[in-house]
């Protein structure tokens, strides 16, 4: 009995797009980037203060680098934590929000609208 370590070839893993080999890539169509949008609007629709952060984070950090040339005497790595501290603050405080909506819908909105649709019935 002769054991090689040459691995043969899989074609049947292959087909099935388990196994690709490197340098073959999926080909990307527009199917995949409307996927990919409709995803986004569902989870900005069942979570509304996701893109809320997002887009504070890059308003404020936008808003830093600009001022970032009439800083004054006030040092980089100062300037730099500040606007990391002021961004993350704003998500931290959006996700927050985000989090006591949702509560506020799971817990206290819908049993409401639950009972009164067992009242009318």
């Amino acid at each position: 009995m002769v054991v090689t370590s040459r691995i043969e070839p899989v074609h049947f893993l292959l087909r099935t797009c388990e196994l690709r080999p490197r340098g073959f890539r999926k080909l990307v169509t527009m199917a995949d980037y409307e996927e990919n949008e409709s995803k986004f609007m569902r989870k900005a629709k069942e979570n509304p203060f996701v893109p809320v952060g997002m887009a504070g984070f890059f308003a404020i950090v936008g808003y830093r680098l600009w001022k970032m040339k009439s800083r004054g005497d006030t040092k980089m790595s100062v300037h730099l934590i500040h606007m990391r501290v002021a961004a993350q603050g704003f998500v931290v405080g959006a996700m927050t929000i985000g989090v006591i909506y949702t509560m506020y819908r799971d817990f206290i909105a819908k049993p409401r609208q639950e009972q009164n649709q067992a009242r009318s019935k």
